[in-house]
């Protein structure tokens, strides 16, 4: 009897050090997957145009979408100003453009990586640094609302 209960225990401690010790599901050998996109893709500004948007409140923002193969959008936002240039072609205050960028936004899709978030990573940069885990924790609940349209708010504008 005392050697089942040494054997049991030793197989039990193995089978606790192999779990401990594997990747999680949707991990590479050895890598930490992040919950959202921490680094910003390269060249992501030559990417295809899908659309335009304006937040107004308190965002105040207009913001260009840009995509790549389906599978990652960027949102470049910018402040929403007035142009007083083009006003003052126009003889009254109705021209507003792009002022000082904001931030720049990703979603990347990839439903084993990101299954905790509906298969889509996101990403908020500021002045060239992501957001931390507390703020990022916002993303998902918010477009999660958008299920109807896999979690995208913003569509192809033909």
């Amino acid at each position: 009897m005392k050697r089942l209960t040494i054997f049991v225990a030793v197989v039990a401690a193995l089978a606790g050090i192999v779990t401990i010790t594997l990747p999680a599901p949707g991990q590479a050998d050895g890598e930490a997957v992040a919950p959202f996109v921490t680094e910003i893709p390269d060249g992501y500004r030559d990417w295809s145009w899908i659309s335009s948007a304006h937040e107004a409140g308190s965002l105040n923002s207009l913001g260009a979408v840009l995509g790549k193969d389906g599978a990652i959008i960027a949102a470049l936002h910018y402040h929403y100003v007035a142009s007083d240039e083009n006003n003052k072609v126009f003889g009254q205050a109705q021209s507003f453009v792009p002022g000082a960028p904001s931030n720049v936004q990703f979603m990347v899709k990839d439903s084993k990586k990101y299954a905790a978030t509906g298969g889509w990573g996101f990403g908020h940069f500021q002045d060239g640094k992501h957001g931390d885990a507390v703020f990022m924790k916002s993303c998902f609940p918010c477009h999660e609302k958008a299920k109807g349209s896999d979690l995208v708010f913003t569509h192809y504008a033909p």
